[in-house]
């Protein structure tokens, strides 16, 4: 008798894209990051890290402040509580994913 398929968990798309889940990523082990060390980090042109960083913003993944060090502007990210969790809950979920697919059908 063929089983019912399993149904798989939900990724989070937000952070399921290269360059955000980098961002995400890299804050939870660093923060707070420059924006020049998250372009560094990432291999990301200005434009491509600032439009996924504001998508993460916008969600509440990331916090982002602004100052100035003298006359030179400063822009840097930290992870929110949100992120982190959002974070865990994508790591649960890959995880699960590879146990699912290591035991097969």
């Amino acid at each position: 008798m063929k089983r019912a398929p399993t149904k798989l968990p939900d990724l989070d798309r937000l952070i399921h894209e290269r360059v955000r889940l980098g961002i995400v990523s890299a804050l939870a082990a660093n923060e707070p990051l420059s924006f020049a060390d998250l372009k560094r980090l990432l291999e990301a042109t200005d434009g491509n890290l600032s439009v996924h960083a504001r998508k993460l913003e916008e969600a509440g993944y990331i916090a982002c402040a602004k100052r100035f060090e003298g006359r030179v502007p400063r822009t840097e990210f930290r992870l929110t509580r949100t992120g982190r969790d959002a974070l865990t809950r994508y790591l649960s979920h890959l995880d699960a994913l590879v146990r699912w697919a290591r035991k097969g059908p």
